[in-house]
C-alpha cells in the first residue's frame, strides 16, 4: 500500500514568533512526517473586531479578549512565512499552510507558488475563498469538521466549477452552476484527480465517543474521493485507527510545549509524541499488508507442523479398502490432506502401511 501521508499541523503553535517556528520545522523533520502546515491570515481580514473567542480558546490561553486580539498576537507576516518556507526546503520537509484570507491565498499561490492547498474546515462553506482556491488550479485537501454530507457536496461543487473554469472565469457562479458542474463527468474527473477529503472533529480536545471514524467509510463510499483525518484528540492512538479504517492522510496539531499559553497548544501532542505517531502509523502500514489472503513467507515453514496429514490408524495390506476404521488424521501435515479424506475412503491400498505411517498416492 501506498505511505499514508503525515502531516504535522504547526498551525500558530509559534505564537507569532520565528524563533519558535523554525524550531517547530526541525521537531517535525526529527519525527519524519511528510509536510509541516502553519496558518497564513491577516487578522483584520478574518475576523471582526468584536468576534467572541471559542469556549476552548479562552479556557487554552486562560484569557478571555475577542478572536481579534489573540489572533492578531498569534500572526506570521508574509516575509516571515516566506523565510519559514525557505527554512523548510533548506530541511528537506514540504511546507503547507493554509490561507484563510484572499490576500493569504494570493501569498501562498503568486509568491510561494505552493503546488498544495489546505481548506481548514471553517472555511467550507465560504464559497467565495473555496472558488478562488479552484481557480488556482493545484492539488486540494479540503477538511471537513463541522460539516454535512450535503455541506461537502456543495463545497465539491464549487470546486468542480473552479476547476472547469480556471482558464476563463467569464462563466457566471451560481448554485445552479455548481450543482451542474458537479454532476458532470469532467467535474467529476477533476475532482478525482486533484481533491482529497478530510474527516475531522472541530473541538480541542474531541471527544472520542464524537470522532466517529466510521464516517471516513461513508465519505469514500458517498464522493469516491481519498480520504484522511484530521486529528483534534488527545494522545497519538487514534491516528494509527483511523489509518486502519483506511485514512490516506493524517493531519495532528503538535506543539513544542503543551504547557505553552495559546488556543492549541493544550490539544497539540509534543515532538516526543509526534515522533512515535509517526512510527505506530508506519507500523499499521505493515500490518494492513496487501489485501491478499495466501500463506505468508513466515507461515510456509509452519505448514508441515501445524497441518496433517492422512495416516494408517492401523496395519493396512496392499489391496485393502480404505474405511473409517483404518484411517486417521494426525500431524505432521506434508502427506495427502485431510481434505481428500472422503474421496479417499473406499480406494485400494497402493501397498502396505503400518501403524501411523503417512498414506501416499
Amino acid at each position: 500500500m501506498d505511505s499514508t501521508l503525515i502531516i504535522a499541523e504547526a498551525g500558530v503553535n509559534h505564537n507569532g514568533q520565528l524563533d519558535i517556528a523554525y524550531q517547530l520545522v526541525d521537531a517535525a523533520v526529527n519525527a519524519g512526517v511528510d509536510i509541516i502546515k502553519f496558518q497564513t491570515f491577516k487578522a483584520e481580514k478574518l475576523v471582526t473586531q468584536h468576534a467572541k473567542q471559542a469556549d476552548y480558546q479562552s479556557i487554552n490561553t486562560k484569557k478571555v479578549e475577542s478572536q481579534y486580539s489573540m489572533l492578531k498576537k498569534l500572526e506570521l507576516s508574509f516575509d516571515e512565512h516566506s523565510l519559514v518556507r525557505d527554512y523548510c526546503q533548506q530541511k528537506g520537509i514540504e511546507y503547507l499552510s493554509t490561507a484563510f484570507d484572499d490576500d493569504s491565498l494570493a501569498f501562498l499561490i503568486d509568491e510561494l507558488d505552493l503546488k498544495l492547498l489546505k481548506i481548514p474546515s471553517g472555511e467550507l462553506t465560504n464559497t467565495p475563498l473555496l472558488l478562488k482556491h479552484a481557480y488556482a488550479d493545484r492539488q486540494l485537501i479540503v477538511s471537513t469538521g463541522m460539516a454535512t454530507i450535503a455541506d461537502i457536496r456543495q463545497a465539491l461543487g464549487v470546486i468542480a466549477f473552479g476547476f472547469l473554469n480556471s482558464s476563463s472565469q467569464d462563466n457566471k457562479p451560481s448554485l445552479q452552476a455548481f450543482k451542474m458542474a458537479y454532476d458532470s463527468s469532467e467535474g467529476q474527473k477533476l475532482l478525482a484527480e486533484n481533491v482529497s477529503l478530510l474527516h475531522c472533529t472541530t473541538e480541542y480536545p474531541a471527544p472520542i465517543a464524537e470522532i466517529n471514524l466510521n464516517a471516513i467509510d461513508l465519505m469514500q463510499q458517498e464522493f469516491a474521493l481519498p480520504v484522511g483525518y484530521s486529528d483534534h484528540s488527545e494522545g497519538i492512538f487514534i491516528p494509527s485507527v483511523a489509518v486502519a479504517k483506511g485514512a490516506v492522510i493524517i493531519e495532528k496539531h503538535f506543539t513544542l510545549d503543551r504547557t505553552m499559553t495559546g488556543p492549541d497548544h493544550k490539544a497539540s501532542i509534543e515532538p516526543d509524541e509526534l515522533k512515535q505517531m509517526v512510527g505506530e502509523i508506519r507500523r499499521v502500514e505493515l500490518a494492513l499488508g496487501n489485501k491478499k489472503k495466501a500463506p505468508s513467507p513466515s507461515e510456509i515453514k509452519n505448514m508441515s507442523v501445524a497441518r496433517k496429514s492422512i495416516v494408517a490408524n492401523k496395519p493396512i495390506a496392499k489391496g485393502e479398502s480404505y474405511t473409517v476404521d483404518n484411517l486417521t488424521v494426525l500431524r505432521p501435515g506434508g502427506g495427502i490432506s485431510p481434505t481428500n479424506y472422503f474421496d479417499l475412503l473406499g480406494s485400494k491400498a497402493n501397498k502396505d502401511y503400518q501403524h501411523g505411517e503417512l498414506i501416499t498416492l
